[in-house]
């Protein structure tokens, strides 16, 4: 698993609603020790963010809303430096995101309000965060976004690749 992509849930439908299994531990080699969960409303995007010690591998779900989630590879050696994944997300989808270690991770929330859960597999660790500018991503609606102001002030793709 070193790319980002879908992880597939069991999600069983009935008359009242449904239920979804989220994460089965057995079908991975990992532990994820630190779990996180956040609000956000439209068109806030929270993002690209990586820890350069420590760094965290995200299993992420939406339990409300929509989103597009947003992975860079950021693996200095590898051949896909700088690749963008992109997953359109939301509460009904039948699959949870999974984003390995060495992936800049971020978010839009596209629906009135979002919410998301995600597991990562190491702490924080604040002194080593990085946040990279989301103009790489190519965004359509820039104009609208809501930053936060570490978000704001991010690197660019190319700042980021001198530090690594």
């Amino acid at each position: 698993m070193n790319y980002p992509r879908k992880i597939r849930t069991a999600k069983f439908i009935d008359n009242r609603g449904y239920f979804k299994e989220i994460i089965k531990y057995k079908d991975f080699n990992k532990n994820f020790p630190f779990d996180c969960f956040s609000k956000s409303k439209k068109n806030v995007f929270r993002g690209m963010h990586i820890q350069l010690r420590k760094q965290q591998a995200k299993f992420i779900t939406v339990v409300r809303g929509e989103i597009i989630d947003y992975a860079i590879n950021l693996r200095k050696n590898s051949k896909n430096f700088g690749k963008v994944y992109k997953f359109r997300i939301n509460e009904d989808s039948d699959y949870s995101i999974y984003i390995p270690e060495g992936y800049a991770h971020g978010f839009l929330c596209l629906s009135d309000y979002c919410n998301l859960y995600y597991k990562c597999s190491n702490y924080r660790d604040e002194k080593s965060e990085l946040s990279i500018n989301y103009k790489c991503l190519n965004l359509s609606n820039k104009k609208k976004l809501i930053l936060s102001k570490k978000d704001r002030e991010a690197l660019s793709l190319q700042e980021i690749k001198k530090i690594l």
